[in-house]
């Protein structure tokens, strides 16, 4: 039987609108965690990752729907295959701020040492390309997805920042060694939280304007 294509459409962009307002919660409770030490919020982020998965499967379920009974086409057909891909990257995104919440009760038990400034750089420069990810999937605004894309690079570089301050302050302060290692991995998932930005800022250019930019 057809399917009502409008509004399953909308009820599907709402799903993915909610699913993101999600994961940057827990983004967000994640860099808390690490900049504030607030425990709380590390412990809601490892909670909360059963939630996620529902939603990534009900989206992926509603989408293959759509395929199979509605066989959208044009932007439509875009709608629903960027969707379905960014659902994946969102979920991805949420495993990120769940390892850092981790890595930040690791970091909280050792009280070692303060966090370089990189590495706080990181965390807001990650933070903030996920919010402008989402404010443009929400518009469907290229320019903001461009932006986004142009905003890693400033990532990779504070990441080669960290592993640099590491390089220097290991020999140094032997006894920080763990602390540091737990320092370099929230530097990884954050650089990773970047990369999954970028990917939802090429999804939305394919969806508004039908272009595969992955590999420019």
């Amino acid at each position: 039987m057809p399917i009502d294509r409008p509004h399953e459409l909308i009820e599907l962009r709402r799903a993915i609108m909610t699913m993101g307002a999600a994961v940057e919660q827990r983004v967000n409770q994640a860099v808390a965690a690490l900049m504030e030490k607030d425990l709380d919020a590390a412990r809601q982020v490892r909670r909360s990752d059963d939630e996620i998965d529902r939603m990534e499967v009900e989206i992926e379920q509603a989408c293959l729907r759509i395929l199979a009974l509605s066989q959208p086409v044009a932007t439509d057909l875009r709608m629903v295959l960027a969707i379905m891909r960014i659902s994946g990257v969102l979920e991805r995104v949420a495993d990120m701020a769940r390892s850092i919440a981790k890595r930040a009760m690791d970091l909280h038990e050792l009280q070692s040492l303060d966090l370089p400034a990189s590495l706080v750089n990181m965390a807001a420069a990650s933070r903030s390309m996920f919010a402008d990810a989402m404010q443009a999937l929400a518009d469907r605004e290229v320019t903001l997805a461009r932006r986004v894309r142009d905003a890693d690079q400033r990532v990779d570089d504070l990441q080669k920042e960290v592993f640099a301050w590491a390089q220097m302050e290991i020999p140094r302060h032997v006894e920080w060694t763990a602390a540091a290692i737990d320092v370099l991995s929230v530097a990884r998932k954050l650089e990773r939280i970047a990369d999954l930005c970028t990917t939802i800022g090429e999804e939305i250019i394919f969806l508004v304007e039908g272009l595969v930019v992955r590999h420019t």
